[in-house]
């Protein structure tokens, strides 16, 4: 998986840019609502250049619907920020031991969901304009959570809540996307929630996608090569029938880099 994610990465042609050696002050933050503030200090970004790309490894479990076991599962993504995009590959047992690479991806403000049993036959490929809303706020997600100063630019607008929460919003290639992120006395994120994501009963191939409210928690913070990750977290669908959580992940040392070129 590891080579064909590489290939994959490299294979899409996205610039690498030039990195800006200028760091982020606190007259960068100052514009901010308060909150957002605090969060950005508690992740260690003031006096560091920008990040713009960022590449996670990782583990976790996972389940197709509520009532279906949970399934083991590693994946990998790449992200970035000078042409905003987003590739992620996830590999786990689908029949008995025979193994469904899962491959979302976010390119050119199209988004796309694919699933192939062996990494040779196709068993699910979804693409339309709510996969390319919602793999846009799913990047949102991921620069929140790992890489914020990734969204310290012009498409990105942040909006005042109250003491413990603020507005975020996006907007690539006419799509346009908006979470709310929830941050502790410290500022360190508790949860991240968004109705910019659809739901598609993954019992029936037929039914339509539905917006639904989508939330990520994190458990807990840890500190690793002097940045803050998340120790581990969960994705909830909020359905009409009650909260379905169908990922959990877990961060290990050594999991996450930054600002690598596509592809490296």
């Amino acid at each position: 998986m590891i080579r064909r994610f590489s290939r994959d990465v490299a294979a899409l042609g996205l610039p690498s840019g030039r990195p800006s050696s200028a760091l982020v002050s606190e007259h960068d933050l100052a514009p901010l609502p308060s909150p957002a503030q605090r969060y950005l200090r508690f992740m260690g970004v003031v006096g560091r250049p920008r990040d713009w790309s960022l590449r996670v490894r990782g583990a976790g479990r996972f389940r197709m619907a509520p009532h279906r076991p949970w399934r083991s599962m590693d994946f990998l993504q790449y992200d970035t920020s000078f042409e905003i995009a987003r590739i992620f590959h996830m590999r786990m047992p689908f029949l008995g031991p025979i193994p469904v690479q899962v491959r979302d991806t976010y390119i050119h403000g199209k988004g796309r969901m694919e699933g192939r049993l062996l990494d040779l036959f196709t068993v699910v490929n979804a693409t339309g304009p709510e996969l390319d809303i919602g793999e846009l706020v799913t990047y949102l997600n991921d620069t929140v959570m790992f890489a914020p100063s990734m969204l310290l630019h012009g498409e990105a607008v942040w909006g005042a809540v109250d003491e413990h929460a603020f507005d975020l919003s996006l907007t690539d290639h006419g799509n346009a996307v908006r979470a709310r992120v929830f941050v502790d006395g410290r500022g360190a994120m508790r949860n991240f929630s968004t109705s910019d994501r659809f739901y598609r009963d993954p019992n029936d191939p037929k039914s339509r996608w539905i917006r639904t409210q989508w939330t990520t928690p994190i458990a807990g913070w840890q500190e690793i090569d002097g940045r803050w990750l998340p120790g581990s977290g969960q994705a909830i669908w909020h359905l009409e029938h009650g909260e379905f959580p169908y990922a959990e992940f877990r961060m290990e040392p050594g999991a996450i880099a930054y600002n690598l070129p596509p592809g490296s």
